[in-house]
């Protein structure tokens, strides 16, 4: 009930202010779970995709905005609440890997799910490596995985920035990837990077980004 309300209040301002123009939205599966891999320019990008989605999509989201206090911090709360948000732990390794339990159990329930392969947003509107983690999720849950690309959140809500500015935002939902037995299995590096290699580049395909063969680094965010 939340979620409805809140797509209720929220899509009418953002087609208002932000003039989103959206491709390829039949792309996404009306059910049955599914993987949305996103390129990640700004903050704005984890709101407008489970808005503009044709169906609910779930992202993991820092725990942090969760357990703020006062009238913002619950603003905050409900607000990440109402989208569908998961608050997760983020930092080590362990955490790293209960963030993709965490994703796997949304996948098993048959719900969308949200993930941005280069791991943290980029500062300079390149398109980074892919971290495996999406190809092992990919590999585990056997579910299509719809490349997305996002322009115009850069300007909307820079690296940096506090308040949201007004600009037009496109997104593009591209042709699902499948990953079948003969792309290996997860426990396998190889195979991880293989797939994760081919979902970033579905979404420079789609996204016209340039793309740097190295990580992303999170300390520029």
């Amino acid at each position: 009930m939340l979620y409805r309300i809140a797509r209720l209040l929220l899509i009418p301002l953002v087609r208002l202010f932000f003039r989103p123009v959206i491709e390829g939205r039949s792309n996404v599966p009306a059910q049955g779970p599914v993987i949305l891999a996103s390129n990640h320019q700004s903050f704005f990008d984890s709101i407008v995709i489970p808005l503009m989605a044709p169906r609910k999509v779930v992202f993991l989201t820092k725990a942090e905005y969760f357990h703020g206090r006062g009238l913002k911090g619950r603003l905050v709360r409900w607000f990440f609440t109402a989208i569908g948000s998961v608050p997760v732990q983020r930092g080590a390794n362990r955490a790293a890997q209960a963030s993709l339990d965490a994703a796997l159990e949304v996948l098993a329930a048959g719900d969308a799910f949200g993930i941005y392969p280069e791991g943290t947003r980029s500062v300079d509107g390149r398109l980074y490596r892919g971290r495996t983690g999406v190809g092992w999720l990919a590999l585990t849950a056997r579910a299509p995985v719809v490349p997305v690309a996002l322009s115009g959140t850069e300007r909307i809500q820079p690296v940096g920035s506090r308040l949201p500015r007004i600009s037009r935002v496109t997104i593009r939902f591209g042709t699902p990837l499948h990953f079948g037995p003969d792309y290996g299995e997860a426990a396998s590096a190889s195979d991880r990077r293989r797939a994760t290699d081919e979902i970033v580049q579905a979404i420079g395909a789609l996204s016209g980004q340039e793309y740097v063969p190295g990580y992303n680094d999170p300390s520029r965010v």
